[in-house]
């Protein structure tokens, strides 16, 4: 009997033993950096027991591939700032793509509020006609399908998303196809709630969590957001932590789970217009073809992502507490919706953490 109870507490030593040394980061509270201030709190290389001789490889990567701008937090907290070729911490950029998640969260926000729901037919907000499919097939066209990229209209047209130039190509729900399109839920937010776009997002969701940014048009319909660095981060922190900035929930669990995980049966890694990792297949734009496995293998498997023309990402990875931000110019010569870039940089930041 001695000898069993001998075992199990070894057996359990080494079970809690093992625990302790895969904590990705030390338990503490999330950090936070106060609305309206330029005050960040920061975290050290070696108080993360990270690997300092990895620092300088990644930098030189990042400078190396038109980089502007690198942040990593962890916990909130900043590990990592660093800026390149010019640019400062004050220095606006374009999130492009990346975006396309504020559209996601701000949909979520409304319906939250009552304004709105994601099954709506979106001709309930826009009026029969702001496609060029006949009633019926539009009809079939909820906000969820904007959301999820399944929208049914034709890709191939282009981003021009006048009601001439989006066209059927197969029935809403029946097909995943990266299209601008999603933009279009800009114009329902602003119908649902009696207010323009931006002037909802900016009370709902910019002014609450201290970002800076505006919108400004591209062109054909469509609007980008331009912001400082540290915005995107504070946008990246609300989303670590599952739509809450301190105890003020501005998104809803519910919805940000549904917006977080796989929203549809063809691109499994695709949520509410944010990208999925970890997952057994994948689609990208421009394209029907799946591919299997991770979209980044070299990263962890619960990331999930916004990602934008010319390599504008935020990547979220809530089993390590990490938001990591890059903005700039496009890593590699020709842009295709991923490339290698993805997979080295993590490769580096991994060697910098050591997981």
């Amino acid at each position: 009997m001695k000898k069993s109870i001998i075992i199990l507490i070894s057996i359990l030593s080494f079970s809690c033993s093992d625990e302790k040394n895969t904590q990705d980061v030390p338990v503490e509270n999330m950090y936070f950096p106060a609305i309206g201030s330029d005050a960040w709190d920061t975290k050290t290389i070696s108080s993360l027991n990270w690997h300092a001789d990895a620092v300088q490889p990644l930098l030189d990567y990042l400078d190396t591939k038109h980089t502007k701008s690198f942040i990593i937090l962890i916990n909130g907290r900043i590990a990592m700032e660093n800026y390149f070729n010019g640019h400062s911490a004050s220095t606006p950029w374009y999130w492009a793509s990346a975006g396309k998640t504020l559209t996601s969260t701000m949909t979520g926000i409304a319906e939250q509020q009552g304004f709105l729901s994601v099954n709506d037919k979106v001709s309930e907000y826009l009026g029969v006609g702001w496609t060029s499919e006949t009633p019926a097939k539009e009809s079939l066209i909820t906000n969820r399908h904007l959301l999820t990229m399944t929208s049914g209209l034709d890709d191939a047209l282009g981003d021009d998303v006048s009601s001439a130039n989006l066209q059927y190509k197969a029935d809403a729900g029946m097909r995943w196809a990266y299209h601008n399109v999603y933009v279009k839920l800009q114009d329902v937010v602003a119908s649902a709630t009696g207010q323009s776009w931006s002037a909802y997002f900016n009370a709902q969701l910019r002014d609450k969590i201290g970002m800076t940014g505006t919108w400004l048009s591209s062109g054909e319909d469509l609007s980008v957001y331009w912001s400082n660095t540290r915005s995107m981060a504070r946008f990246g922190l609300l989303m670590l932590n599952h739509g809450k900035w301190e105890q003020i929930q501005i998104l809803n669990e519910n919805y940000f789970n549904a917006a977080t995980t796989t929203s549809q049966d063809i691109n499994m890694a695709y949520g509410y217009l944010w990208w999925l990792n970890g997952k057994t297949s994948y689609h990208l734009p421009q394209s029907q073809l799946t591919f299997q496995g991770s979209i980044i293998p070299s990263a962890p498997g619960d990331m999930f992502m916004a990602l934008g023309k010319n390599d504008q990402k935020i990547y979220i990875v809530q089993s390590k507490k990490m938001v990591v931000i890059r903005m700039g110019d496009a890593a590699d010569n020709v842009n295709l919706a991923l490339s290698d870039f993805d997979e080295v940089l993590w490769e580096k930041i991994s060697a910098l953490t050591g997981n």
